[in-house]
């Protein structure tokens, strides 16, 4: 199942906990995957309220706990304790998230750093309802709409920090905000760093069959803006297979042949999709390359920095693209004692051609003869 998420006022653990009980996710099976962690004298329960006229779920956790602070390798083990194993898995990258960017922040070990405002157990529910009802729906991607952030000031521990507070502009890397008229905080490090854990993705409402829509309540009150968290549960859409993409382009008139070879390999290792590049004549009958690559939505950004990076260029145009792909399997088949992959569609076949270097210097054969063997039919 896909989940979408719009945090359009913001996003916090409870209020992402809220959403996932909203949309169906049992609570029962969410405290027993808290209950395997060993955790005593907590309660976790959903409430339904109104909030500016839209019924939501609200995440109630209540822990009998006086720490002030706390470890941050005590709660990752805590949450590694909890079950099944793939929950206590998201549940550890959430909390550990956390204290990377506290021990990056203050100079500390991440095994070493103490968490104030995060330290408490109610982190362990938290992290670990999420993670439980994630499972319980079946969840295996997340995609999110902006985060939206507000401004100002919020006093902790360490003192008055600006808002967004350091720590989750840390968590928030590599996310898509945006501001709104909001002074306050809007967006909590564990809210942030369940989103990095789970594997968000950023971008519009991907396509997909809605079967569930839920609202998961904030506890704060901010005029004309609802603060509850709406999520969209659906499957992915069973029309012909067809891809939203992005294609990033740019002109280079002062890189060597090896640097484009260089940054083709660098593109695709980097997750492109494709990566080519195109001879062309530029203004005064200059010679010239564009560079042009084909990516997810989610990695535009990354690879558009890449492209800035590895060649110095000062502008890199982007559009949008539909991709229809046919559907193609992958075997392996032996040439020599040698493993070589083909990769087979509805109209012919390809063997991979690492694989065919690779055998054809073991055998000490031309390449064209190992890709003829590899595709010769089977007895």
């Amino acid at each position: 199942m896909i989940l979408w998420l719009n945090p359009a006022t913001g996003l916090s653990g409870d209020m992402l906990l809220g959403a996932l009980l909203d949309l169906g996710a049992p609570l029962d099976e969410v405290r027993a995957a808290v209950s395997a962690t060993g955790l005593t004298h907590w309660k976790l329960d959903a409430e339904r309220v109104d909030v500016d006229g839209i019924r939501a779920t609200r995440a109630r956790v209540d822990v009998a706990d006086e720490a002030t602070e706390r470890r941050a390798a005590e709660l990752v083990e805590r949450v590694r304790a909890a079950s099944p194993p793939a929950v206590a898995a998201l549940a550890a990258r959430a909390v550990t998230a956390v204290a990377e960017v506290e021990a990056a922040l203050h100079g500390a070990d991440p095994a070493e750093v103490h968490l104030h405002e995060l330290g408490g157990l109610d982190t362990v529910v938290d992290t670990v309802g999420v993670a439980a009802a994630l499972r319980a729906l079946d969840v295996t991607e997340v995609h999110s709409a902006p985060v939206g952030v507000g401004s100002g000031e919020v006093r902790t521990r360490h003192g008055v920090l600006p808002v967004p507070a350091p720590a989750t502009m840390a968590l928030l890397t590599g996310a898509r905000v945006r501001g709104i008229d909001v002074t306050g905080e809007t967006v909590t490090p564990t809210g942030a760093a369940l989103l990095k854990a789970a594997g968000a993705a950023y971008g519009p409402m991907p396509a997909m069959r809605p079967r569930r829509t839920g609202y998961g309540a904030g506890t704060k009150r901010f005029p004309g803006r609802p603060n509850v968290l709406q999520a969209v549960l659906g499957e992915a859409d069973a029309a012909p297979a067809g891809d939203e993409l992005v294609q990033l382009e740019t002109n280079l008139d002062d890189v060597t042949g090896e640097l484009l070879g260089h940054l083709v390999a660098r593109l695709l290792d980097e997750g492109a999709l494709d990566a080519w590049v195109v001879p062309a004549v530029m203004k005064k009958g200059r010679p010239a390359h564009v560079a042009h690559v084909l990516c997810r939505p989610a990695d535009t950004g990354r690879l558009r920095e890449l492209l800035f990076a590895e060649t110095g260029t000062l502008g890199v145009r982007d559009r949008r693209v539909h991709r229809t792909a046919l559907p193609r399997t992958v075997t392996t088949v032996d040439v020599g004692g040698h493993p070589v992959r083909v990769k087979r569609g509805p109209h012919g076949a390809k063997a991979e051609y690492e694989d065919l270097k690779a055998a054809a210097r073991a055998l000490g054969l031309p390449l064209r003869e190992v890709a003829a063997r590899a595709l010769r039919p089977g007895p």
